[in-house]
């Protein structure tokens, strides 16, 4: 098995058997992300070191403005989509098999969790996991110590508060907070 054939797969939101190929090349790209993200998180680097190092973790070129702030986790890598001018302040942890988007000009404050698995509800197939994406728009801003759930969209602009638990959709142009979060505020429709 190949990325592109695992990407395929996990994109297509079918589960994952434990032990199964897929599963065991999850693993491997695991490996492969602990690799990268120890070398992120050992030592100091420049910004455009640090762009270098994130462009290798997924794959794919990140641009001039992107700024991470480590320590940064991930469990994959690979299933990362980053648009322009984003921010990931430090001790981000993403779970990114079933696909991470994160739209341009989004800020993520300090601790957020982004994950895109869940396991099996049955005890016998408790190991078998269900992806689900996470997909957020522009201009989203992402308070610290937030908790975004499998299969969630954020729309553009909105403002998720700080120690957020992100469980359903939330609308474009609204401000949400809590666990689970709820939509407290509408945001003025950003004129783009």
């Amino acid at each position: 098995m190949d990325n592109r054939e695992f990407l395929e797969y996990m994109n297509s939101g079918k589960e994952i058997k434990c032990c199964s190929e897929i599963h065991k090349h999850m693993h491997f790209l695991s490996q492969e992300a602990m690799k990268i993200t120890a070398q992120i998180n050992g030592s100091y680097h420049t910004e455009a070191e640090i762009r270098g190092l994130f462009s290798q973790l997924i794959g794919k070129e990140v641009d001039e403005h992107f700024v991470l702030f480590p320590p940064f986790t991930t469990d994959c890598g690979k299933n990362i989509n980053i648009g322009k001018c984003v921010f990931i302040n430090s001790g981000c942890r993403f779970q990114d098999q079933g696909g991470i988007t994160i739209g341009d000009g989004t800020l993520i404050g300090h601790n957020v969790v982004i994950a895109t698995l869940n396991h099996a509800f049955e005890p016998e197939n408790r190991g078998d996991m269900i992806p689900a994406p996470v997909v957020i728009g522009k201009r989203v801003w992402i308070g610290s110590n937030s908790t975004i759930l499998p299969g969630v969209t954020i729309g553009d602009n909105a403002i998720i508060g700080a120690g957020s638990v992100v469980t359903k959709d939330i609308p474009a142009n609204t401000a949400a907070v809590g666990n689970p979060a709820k939509v407290i505020k509408s945001i003025g429709e950003h004129k783009s």
